[in-house]
């Protein structure tokens, strides 16, 4: 049995707001372990950007997809696509692999494959694990990423490392305010 690595853990409060801004704050410390390995802005980025695999309109023209078929996952009737980047611009972080899309309505349901590109130099290694995020029905029917997990081996030159990962992504909430003007008659 092999040395452990280690583990990362920690609780982060995601919200968006009505216009997309993103904001995001650490609950509590990160409890941090890891003996072998060292996350990176990359793996962080990966995190928060492309295993919830968000596919919109504004990034269609960065990826290419190919019809693969047609499963059913989880009960739900799914077209398979191939979703792969067209072109990796310096610095940029994609999603390649498959996407299930509900055929009812065409939200996600589940996605496998892999941040890319791996990041080698003469000094540094930075590799990605294979990935499985899956989607559920939230508040209000819409589906949104409820778990992504890999138990991958990468290839570093010092030798393979095991890497196992578990991201869990809840209580959900529809941002909102009530508000209400009221008019008073002048005295």
């Amino acid at each position: 049995m092999g040395a452990q690595a280690g583990e990362y853990r920690e609780v982060r409060e995601v919200v968006f707001s009505p216009s997309g801004e993103r904001s995001e704050k650490i609950i509590g410390k990160p409890l941090e372990r890891l003996v072998r390995l060292k996350l990176t802005e990359e793996d962080f980025e990966d995190i928060r950007e492309v295993q919830p695999f968000l596919f919109s309109t504004d990034q269609l023209w960065a990826y290419e997809t190919r019809f693969k078929g047609e499963e059913t996952v989880e009960g739900v009737e799914c077209w398979v696509l191939q979703v792969r980047p067209r072109q990796i611009l310096a610095g940029q972080r994609l999603f390649d692999g498959l996407l299930w899309a509900s055929k009812a309505d065409f939200s996600i349901v589940r996605t496998v494959g892999k941040a890319v590109p791996d990041l080698r130099s003469m000094k540094n290694e930075n590799l990605f694990a294979h990935f499985i995020t899956q989607w559920e029905p939230v508040e209000g029917g819409l589906r949104f990423p409820v778990h992504t997990y890999a138990d991958d081996t990468l290839d570093f030159r010092t030798g393979p490392q095991r890497i196992r990962m578990d991201i869990r992504y809840a209580d959900y909430k529809r941002f909102g305010a009530n508000s209400a003007i009221r008019y008073e008659k002048p005295e």
